[in-house]
C-alpha cells in the first residue's frame, strides 16, 4: 500500500489540489474518530521511545514544520495532533513578526535556536518559510536576498537532517472559498472575535501573489529528505488525520526500540526484594 506521505509528496502543484481532497483516506467524518484514536495511541508509544532514546545518548528528533495561509489550521493541527503525545517530549514555537535583536543576524538564526533537542518532537506553528512567504509577496527583503534564502534554507535543513534530525513540512492548503467562510464565521461568532485580524483580509488581497510564492516553496525547497506534503485542508477532520499519520509514518521509519538497560537487572531485583 502506498504510504500517505508519498501521495501528498506527488502534490507538486498547488493550483490543482482540491482543498476537500480526502487523499488516502477510505472513509468518512465519522469513520475519522476510530482512525484518530488509533493513530493516537501508535503515536504516544513511538514519542516515548524516541524520548528515551534522547536520555540515553541518542542524537535523534523530529521537527514538524507547518505553514498556511490564515484559518488553513495550523492551531488546530497543534491542539488536535500535538496533543495525541506527551508534553514532555514536545516543543511548540510559533514565530511571529521578528524582534528589533532576531533582526541583527541572519533570517535563520532564531530558527535554529528553536530546533527539537535529542528525544524531542518540536512543531513550528510557521517558519523560517515565512522569510520566503511574505519576504516575497510584501517585498520585505531585496529580491536577490529572498532568492539567496532559498539555497541557505535547503543547507540548513540538510545540515538538521545530518544531524540525527528528521523533517516533517506540512503546507495546509485552504482554497480561497474556505477562507472565506472561515472568516466569515470568525465574524459571526462572538467567542471568535479574538481570532479575527483585519490584517488577514489585507493579506487575502494578495491571494494569487501568495499561492505563487508557496508554489516556488515546493518547486525550490522540496527535497529527498525534506519534501513538502500539501495536505489538502478544507476539512479539518482529514487534515488533522493526514498530519498525525505523516508524523506517524516518519516516526515508524526511524525503527525506534527500547535503550537497554546499563545496570545488572537482576541484581537490582535482588536488591529491591531485600530493601
Amino acid at each position: 500500500m502506498t504510504s500517505l506521505g508519498a501521495q501528498l509528496s506527488a502534490l507538486t502543484s498547488v493550483a490543482d489540489v482540491d482543498d476537500r481532497a480526502v487523499v488516502g483516506f477510505d472513509g468518512s467524518k465519522k469513520d475519522s474518530v476510530a482512525a484518530m484514536a488509533d493513530v493516537g495511541a501508535e503515536l504516544a508509544d513511538l514519542q516515548e521511545r524516541l524520548w528515551a532514546e534522547g536520555t540515553s545518548g541518542g542524537r535523534r528528533s523530529v521537527l514538524l514544520v507547518l505553514q498556511g495561509m490564515d484559518t488553513s489550521g495550523k492551531g488546530g493541527v497543534i491542539r488536535h495532533v500535538a496533543g495525541l503525545v506527551d508534553p514532555l517530549g514536545l516543543a511548540i514555537t510559533s514565530f511571529k513578526k521578528p524582534t528589533p535583536e532576531e533582526l541583527e543576524h541572519d533570517f535563520l538564526w532564531r530558527v535554529g535556536k528553536g530546533l527539537p533537542g535529542p528525544g524531542s518532537i518540536g512543531v513550528f506553528d510557521r517558519s523560517h518559510y515565512e522569510d520566503v512567504l511574505i519576504g516575497r509577496v510584501r517585498a520585505l527583503a531585496p529580491p536577490e536576498e529572498v532568492e539567496r534564502r532559498y539555497g541557505a534554507i535547503n543547507d540548513f535543513e540538510h545540515a538538521y537532517v545530518a544531524g540525527g534530525g528528521t523533517l516533517v513540512k506540512c503546507f495546509l492548503h485552504v482554497g480561497r472559498d474556505t477562507q472565506k467562510e472561515r472568516l466569515e464565521a470568525r465574524l459571526d461568532d462572538p467567542t471568535k472575535h479574538w481570532k479575527f485580524n483585519p490584517g488577514d483580509i489585507d493579506e487575502r488581497e494578495l491571494w494569487d501573489e501568495y499561492q505563487r510564492a508557496y508554489q516556488l516553496v515546493l518547486d525550490r525547497t522540496s527535497t529527498n529528505e525534506a519534501p513538502w506534503y500539501v495536505v489538502p485542508s478544507g476539512r479539518k477532520w482529514y487534515r488533522n488525520w493526514a498530519v498525525a499519520t505523516l508524523l506517524l509514518e516518519h516516526l515508524r521509519g526511524l525503527d525506534l526500540r527500547w535503550p537497554p538497560a546499563d545496570f545488572d537487572v537482576a541484581e537490582q531485583k535482588a536488591r529491591l526484594a531485600s530493601s
